[in-house]
């Protein structure tokens, strides 16, 4: 018997799934808020050398502040004034000569810097001076974050796998939620990244755990909307935060302000189920039974409680040791593993790349940052609903495959187009995030309905893994641009592996290594594969398809 059989007798997909979906929705809304928040709490505001000490109280006491920064600040080829170096003595002749230019000795800034608060009161920038020579450590936070983010990807996803999906989503909300609040008060540099890779550590288990759970209680027919909804939470979440980062422009609130709503997802908790299908592969019948005839009762199926018996559900998973524990080295002990692993693995680092590349570049275009991250949320929103119905017409695979390759060409298109034309680039940069957003969704839904029921926490957290390798990667990536303009967009067009992944549309879901091994491919093949068609009346089909 097939656990897709007792979804089908208690509906899989009634109010219970329906609850599952927002309960994970209220979760998932703080998770791009911080993935995001490096563009606003670690921006750059408009700079220059602090040039009280060039006081001599003289002519310069006397002077407007236009005429200080004058004689004291060089001008760059551009026309704009330095923001790192400043003449070692006023050059009071430029107050005559309009056309600045000038042999004066110039140094690095010597006593800090002052930052123009129009549109920021308080970043990381200018609260520990992450400018000119110190620019590096200012894009290291982001790396920083993203790579506890990658670390606790693996340790969630084995810890899922081995203690439970439920408790660990819990672990994840109060444990990011402290961590979080407690980075809005650092009062150092080495304080606040320390506390921001504890966050990113703890907070990824929300991603990879509900996104899990999510898959596991729906049908197959409906798996795709869970998916869409799951990642819609995403899209909600990114255009609220930059509603929120526009109104709180003080870092230390406005990381507050996108961790508060973990509060209300710990009170709905309650109500999350635990993973029947979990339950059923550690051989906790009683515990599924329990979560299955509340799912029955909810949907309104009280008459398929009786045929919820504990013998019925011992046969769901027989092909593997009940007991057996399950790590990382199983994605990779034999072969059909091995190469999903590889697979999956290469596709997410380079979906992942691409999609942060573009969703970290909001200050390369000339326009306002709060605009172009509120268009690049809204993108997702027609993208996403897109694949929604692309998913069922082409299948995962398509979907994925030709999203990614459309976002890889707006990423080549940005790279003739000249800087100047910024109206342009952005335009084009904000297709290139709709691509990129929808091959995201696809992928995530589609790793999780390769990978077996025993092991999937772990595909999952190994999957988040090399993701967030890419996204780690994705901020020095656009410390180049100082370098090489056009190497980031050269960077973040690599990659297109999904294509040798088998498709899942309207496949079961695989309960064990086994049926990965000896018998999924086969059924894959059996449903879509046209050089199959012939054996769907066969007895060869029939059993194959029907172990």
């Amino acid at each position: 018997m097939k656990f897709e059989n007792v979804l089908a007798d208690i509906n899989g997909f009634g109010r219970f799934q329906i609850m599952i979906i927002v309960i994970s929705f209220i979760g998932r809304f703080t998770l791009p808020c911080h993935f995001m928040l490096n563009n606003f709490i670690a921006a750059v505001p408009s700079h220059h050398c602090d040039i009280s000490s060039l006081d001599d109280g003289g002519i310069f006491m006397n002077l407007s502040q236009t005429e200080r920064l004058l004689v004291t600040i060089p001008v760059q080829q551009d026309g704009t004034p330095s923001s790192c170096q400043m003449f070692q003595e006023p050059q009071y002749h430029l107050l005559v000569n309009t056309s600045h230019i000038t042999d004066a000795h110039t140094v690095p800034c010597q006593n800090g810097w002052v930052y123009d608060n129009t549109t920021f009161k308080s970043t990381l920038t200018s609260e520990w001076d992450l400018v000119c020579d110190r620019r590096g450590k200012n894009k290291a936070t982001a790396t920083i974050f993203f790579v506890g983010v990658m670390f606790g990807a693996m340790a969630f996803g084995s810890l899922s796998d081995r203690y439970g999906r439920r408790i660990m989503l819990l672990v994840s909300y109060v444990s990011g939620m402290v961590f979080a609040v407690a980075s809005a008060f650092s009062t150092s540099y080495v304080m606040f990244t320390v506390l921001r890779f504890l966050t990113g550590f703890c907070i990824t288990g929300i991603v990879i755990v509900s996104a899990v759970l999510s898959v596991e209680w729906v049908d197959i027919e409906h798996r795709k909307i869970a998916g869409v909804i799951d990642s819609l939470s995403w899209t909600f979440g990114n255009i609220v935060f930059s509603l929120i980062a526009y109104f709180v422009n003080d870092w230390r609130r406005l990381i507050i302000s996108v961790t508060l709503p973990l509060i209300l997802a710990i009170f709905t908790w309650r109500w999350m189920p635990e993973s029947a299908r979990w339950l059923i592969a550690n051989g906790k019948l009683e515990q599924a039974q329990m979560y299955l005839k509340k799912c029955a009762n909810m949907n309104r199926r009280e008459e398929s409680i009786h045929t919820l018996k504990i013998e019925t559900l011992s046969t769901i998973v027989t092909t593997e040791k009940r007991d057996q524990t399950y790590s990382y080295l199983d994605l990779i002990r034999t072969p059909e593993m091995r190469k999903l692993a590889l697979r999956t693995g290469i596709s997410w680092f380079c979906v992942a790349t691409t999609f942060y590349g573009i969703s970290f570049k909001i200050t390369g275009f000339g326009l306002n940052i709060y605009l172009t991250q509120f268009t690049y949320a809204l993108i997702e929103l027609p993208a996403k609903l897109a694949v929604l119905c692309l998913l069922e017409k082409i299948g995962r695979r398509r979907t994925m495959v030709g999203t990614l390759l459309l976002a890889a060409i707006c990423l080549g298109i940005n790279i003739v187009i000249p800087k100047e034309m910024s109206v342009a680039t952005t335009v084009v940069a904000i297709i290139g995030k709709g691509f990129s957003s929808a091959s995201f969704t696809t992928l995530v839904l589609y790793s999780s309905e390769l990978y077996p029921t025993v092991v999937r926490q772990n595909g999952m957290g190994y999957n988040s893994f090399m993701a967030r390798f890419g996204v780690a990667m994705a901020p020095m990536i656009l410390l180049l641009d100082g370098v090489w303009t056009e190497l980031p967009q050269v960077v973040l067009c690599a990659g297109l592996s999904a294509s040798l992944l088998p498709e899942t549309n309207n496949v079961r879901l695989p309960e064990t290594i086994e049926d990965v091994e000896q018998t999924r491919y086969w059924a894959l093949m059996s449903k879509n594969h046209p050089n199959m068609r012939h054996y769907k009346h066969s007895k060869m089909y029939i059993k194959l398809y029907t172990l």
